[in-house]
């Protein structure tokens, strides 16, 4: 599952980033502009809600989840909501699956 999980990330921080990078440099970061264009119609609108609902599950389970398990560096998976939840979730699922193999609770 490790493979999965890194492939997983490899592909949440490349396809993002490849949609928003060359807006970026096009634009600058003029927030106003990129929050216009994320809304500027209903389906693109539904897409952010997804976004946004789905980044506010990813936190909490990373907070519960990691606590519960007594992880470490729960920082580094909440970071990565930067780019989204397409890479904070696999990136937490992989330390996950890390280190319960590392504390033995996985074969």
């Amino acid at each position: 599952m490790q493979l999965i999980y890194l492939a997983l990330c490899v592909l949440g921080a490349v396809l993002p980033l490849s949609r928003f990078l060359p807006w970026l440099a096009q634009h600058g970061l003029d927030v106003p502009r990129l929050m216009s264009e994320a809304m500027a119609s209903p389906v693109s609108a539904f897409a952010w809600a997804d976004v946004l609902v789905s980044g506010i599950v990813v936190i909490v389970l990373i907070v519960v989840e990691g606590r519960r398990i007594q992880m470490r560096r729960l920082w580094l998976p909440l970071g990565c909501l930067v780019v989204g939840p397409s890479l904070a979730l696999p990136a937490f699922l992989l330390m996950r699956e890390r280190h319960l193999a590392a504390v033995g609770r996985l074969r």
